[in-house]
């Protein structure tokens, strides 16, 4: 089953938001990567068995701030 995860991540710089991305595709079952919202604040996951809540604590202990936004099944 294909996941859509989106992710609020609250960044500071442009390193630590492309240190966000590689955080994400470097997780097992990820498909694709990518950055949303005005702010360029949010990241969105698509993959099979992704492990939201891991990636989202990983993302906390690497860049800061993350919240869980939506785990959504991709049609």
């Amino acid at each position: 089953m294909m996941q859509k995860i989106v992710i609020r991540v609250h960044h500071k710089c442009k390193k630590c938001q492309s240190k966000a991305l590689m955080i994400a595709a470097m997780s097992t079952g990820v498909n694709s990567v990518a950055l949303e919202g005005e702010k360029k604040d949010k990241v969105v996951i698509i993959g099979e068995a992704v492990d939201a809540a891991g990636i989202t604590s990983l993302l906390r202990k690497k860049v800061g701030h993350a919240s869980l936004e939506l785990v959504d099944e991709v049609k």
